[in-house]
């Protein structure tokens, strides 16, 4: 049952990973110049509250050296390239292992 909560929450980021990249394609072409929509844009922009909440709450939170060159790097990012990942990192954690090769089952 977990198993089949996180596959469907990965299923979820890439779909929302491939929405954001059309949107960002879109923008692209009709722009006639690369633009990417950062993380940290989409976030505020779906909870602006939130989102300032949170920002708050983790710069408290983490120690400085953590904030600054990780999570700052993050939120730079382009929204489909983060749910691209953690969608991948979901599906990737809830495959079912393989059996070995000659090994007995038993």
């Amino acid at each position: 049952m977990f198993r089949l909560t996180l596959r469907f929450l990965g299923l979820l980021f890439l779909a929302g990973a491939f929405a954001a990249l059309i949107i960002d394609g879109t923008r692209s072409v009709a722009g006639g110049a690369l633009s990417l929509t950062p993380l940290a844009q989409t976030l505020s922009w779906l909870m602006p509250q939130k989102f300032a909440l949170l920002k708050a709450a983790l710069q408290h939170a983490l120690p400085a050296p953590l904030w600054d060159p990780v999570t700052i790097k993050i939120l730079a990012m382009p929204t489909w390239a983060v749910m691209g990942a953690v969608g991948v990192l979901l599906m990737l954690a809830t495959q079912k292992r393989r059996p070995k090769i000659g090994y007995a089952e038993r």
